[in-house]
């Protein structure tokens, strides 16, 4: 009888320290860990493979390289936007961010949690702040009847429901949040994802509390906050203008401070 040692399973993946095919079909991630405040970054070797999504090298890494890596996700489909990360520099949904739309020439990616949000661990935000903002600028709906009333008929080619069509599509990611740079000057301010919300409820003609939501955006780190650079516009994955409803929010918060004016 043979004796010796018991042949080992194959490995789907090679091991990222001890790469066996050419460097060139690795990519070199560097991603950022730590808790809270703390932050360092750790290098990894990830196979590159087709069609590959910056969620795939996430995954591979927490899979074959470090368990103990925490990220966020949920639908891998572009649909509920947990996955949102700092790649490169910039807020991007990871799972609809082809890795080689922004590796570059230098064959690499570093991966860090969204900004202007605390850490929780890894590449998780908390993002009770971000919430928080969008219950500050009355980002809930507050109907005029109850449920056994009328539905109400709204012209869909009013310019109320055309500036609500405009707005409403946003899923929270908080992609627009990271980009801004007001949020990381101010941390009073609402921030794009809020002010957008607000600006979709002022326009719907089911929306009750309308004068209650422009006080709301009106007052210090509201509407007028806003330096419109734009960088929610060039960021927002579904293509969004958070900028343009925040606009509109400010011509209506000034008339309405004229209205009021002249009724004294």
């Amino acid at each position: 009888m043979e004796t010796g040692t018991a042949p080992q399973p194959d490995s789907t993946e090679p091991d990222r320290t001890k790469p066996d095919v050419p460097l060139g079909d690795y990519l070199t991630v560097r991603v950022s860990r730590g808790k809270g405040p703390e932050n360092r970054y750790e290098e990894f070797q990830v196979p590159r493979r087709e069609n590959q999504t910056v969620l795939d090298i996430v995954t591979w890494i927490q899979r074959n390289a470090d368990p103990a890596l925490s990220y966020r996700f949920a639908c891998r489909v572009g649909v509920c936007g947990s996955c949102a990360m700092t790649v490169n520099g910039k807020p991007r949904w990871t799972c609809r961010t082809h890795v080689s739309k922004v590796i570059g020439k230098e064959r690499s990616l570093t991966i860090e949690p969204l900004r202007n949000l605390p850490r929780i661990k890894d590449l998780a935000a908390d993002m009770s702040a971000f919430f928080e903002k969008w219950q500050q600028a009355g980002g809930r709906f507050a109907g005029k009847t109850d449920r056994t009333g009328p539905l109400a008929r709204i012209d869909p080619e009013s310019p109320g429901r055309k500036a609500v069509d405009a707005g409403i599509e946003c899923i929270n990611c908080a992609v627009c949040y990271s980009a801004c740079d007001v949020v990381t000057w101010d941390e009073d301010y609402l921030g794009p994802a809020a002010l957008n919300r607000a600006w979709t409820l002022v326009n719907d003609e089911r929306h009750a509390e309308k004068r209650e939501t422009m006080k709301k955006v009106s007052a210090a780190g509201g509407c007028h906050s806003c330096h419109s650079h734009g960088s929610c516009v060039e960021h927002c994955p579904i293509g969004l203008n958070p900028t343009a409803g925040i606009a509109g929010l400010k011509r209506r918060s000034v008339l309405q401070t004229f209205r009021l004016s002249g009724e004294k």
